[in-house]
């Protein structure tokens, strides 16, 4: 199986936009600079087009998701850390759906159940943790919603941060405690532990969806699981 990156957005130095852009940007700030009429103030001009230019970059850089998919894994990347799932690990994957009255209303998130959480929860970069617990909390209320849990409960559960002892024996503390009690929780209410928005996809989700079905079916089999 191929290597396959997808993005929420493409930025490439080597693309034609972006270079023709640079090419703008660097033009129109040369000719203001030229138009200063002292060489302190040009200096000034500068300083502050290369920082405006620094700033764009970095706020390029920060808003950027990407993943990438080999024959053995499924890995996320963004500009504070990601996460690594091999494929072997993956029970399903599939889009999540909202029950309303026994209708199926699908939800713009594409949701992996996990055959075990100490691979995922090992290989999680600690500072992306934080944003995943706060940008999940409106899924976490639906799913009690639908299942017609006590919404009161909602504060009690949504940064638990219990112990957490994997099937393995593992036991995890701090914000990977709480990643993983999160997990627990949305399996019980969706069915899946980890979530990725289709808008940082840059395809459809059921394109990833069938794609990743593909790596799954083709994955070599874990010799041993715990």
């Amino acid at each position: 199986m191929q290597t396959v990156h997808l993005s929420n957005f493409e930025f490439d130095f080597q693309q034609r936009s972006v270079r023709l852009t640079i090419i703008a940007y660097a033009t129109v700030a040369l000719l203001i600079i030229m138009t200063a009429n002292t060489l302190s103030l040009a200096l000034v001009y500068t300083a502050l087009f290369f920082g405006v230019a620094v700033l764009l970059y970095w706020l390029l850089r920060k808003s950027q998701v990407r993943y990438t998919l080999t024959a053995t894994h499924f890995q996320q990347h963004t500009f504070r850390g990601g996460w690594v799932i091999k494929w072997n690990n993956i029970q399903e994957i599939n889009q999540c759906t909202y029950n309303i009255d026994g209708w199926h209303q699908p939800l713009p998130w594409v949701g992996i159940r996990l055959k075990s959480y100490s691979p995922y929860l090992n290989s999680i970069c600690p500072r992306i943790i934080s944003e995943i617990l706060l940008s999940q909390r409106g899924l976490l209320y639906l799913g009690m919603k639908q299942h017609h849990i006590q919404l009161s409960e909602f504060e009690d559960i949504v940064l638990d941060p219990s112990l957490y002892r994997s099937v393995d024996g593992q036991l995890y503390s701090g914000l990977l405690a709480m990643l993983a009690n999160r997990m627990s929780y949305q399996r019980n209410y969706h069915g899946y532990d980890i979530f990725i928005p289709m808008s940082d996809l840059g395809i459809q989700g059921d394109e990833l969806i069938g794609m990743a079905r593909r790596y799954i079916a083709a994955a070599e089999p874990e010799l041993s699981h715990q």
